[in-house]
Order: structure tokens, then C-alpha cells, then sequence
């Protein structure tokens, strides 16, 4: 299946519990219609300047990268847990027409479309003399 990250099967099963900090922020919903793949991806308290795709050695790479504020008036944190720092997330894109990639960011949710390339029959004739 396309948009599968390469890797062993069995490291889904421990995706939940070993997850790299670069993907944790990055969760998402991929699903199929009519031939086109839907990303769904949740970068709650991100901007879209905030946000970089690039399809770079067959892979959709994207990146979402926020810098820590320091605030100067002398606050006492209790408790800091908005996120900060760079996140990252790729997918092989296999068969799909990297040329058609289509995103919107809207409320939090960056919705990314792709295309499946046309197929186009392989065939050639070869004359017999």
C-alpha cells in the first residue's frame, strides 16, 4: 500500500510506545476515494508559515517547526506543555502523481490530496521481418 512509511510490519505494533518526538506531534488519518489519497493531519497551534512539504527521493516529506517564546516578565511556569521545536513526517509516494499534490491548512488540520498517476499502457509492437 502507498503512503506507508517503509519499515518492518511489526514495528507498527510498537509505534505507540517507542515513537520518535518528531512524529508524535504529527498524527494523522490517510484514507482512499475515487482514486485519490487523503492526509488528514491534526498541527494544532501552528501556523501555515510554520509548515514545509517538499517530495524529495520518492517520499512526501512534511515539516512543522515553531520556535520557543521566551516571555521576559519574570513568569513562575507551573506547568509548560505547548509545543515547541521541529516535527517531522514522510510517506513513500509509489504510484501516486507527486505533480498533483494539492494541501489546504485550516483550523489546525492540514488536509493534503494525491492523486493516483494515470495508467498508461506499456506496451510496444515490434515489427517482425
Amino acid at each position: 500500500m502507498d503512503l506507508i512509511p517503509r519499515k518492518i510490519f511489526l514495528d507498527d505494533i510498537f509505534d505507540d510506545f517507542i515513537s520518535s518526538k518528531r512524529e508524535q506531534g504529527l498524527k494523522c488519518d490517510i484514507y482512499e476515494k475515487e482514486g485519490v489519497y487523503h492526509i488528514e493531519m491534526d498541527i494544532p497551534g501552528f501556523d501555515k508559515k510554520d509548515i514545509s512539504m517538499e517530495v524529495k527521493d520518492g517520499y512526501l516529506v512534511i515539516s512543522v517547526s515553531k520556535e520557543d517564546v521566551v516571555d521576559e516578565d519574570n513568569k513562575n511556569y507551573i506547568r509548560r506543555e505547548r509545543v515547541y521545536g521541529k516535527y517531522e513526517r514522510s510517506f513513500y509516494l509509489g504510484d501516486l502523481d507527486e505533480d498533483k499534490i494539492d494541501a489546504e491548512f485550516n483550523n489546525g488540520v492540514l488536509n493534503i490530496t494525491i492523486p493516483k498517476k494515470e495508467k498508461l499502457e506499456n506496451k510496444k509492437t515490434i515489427e517482425i521481418k
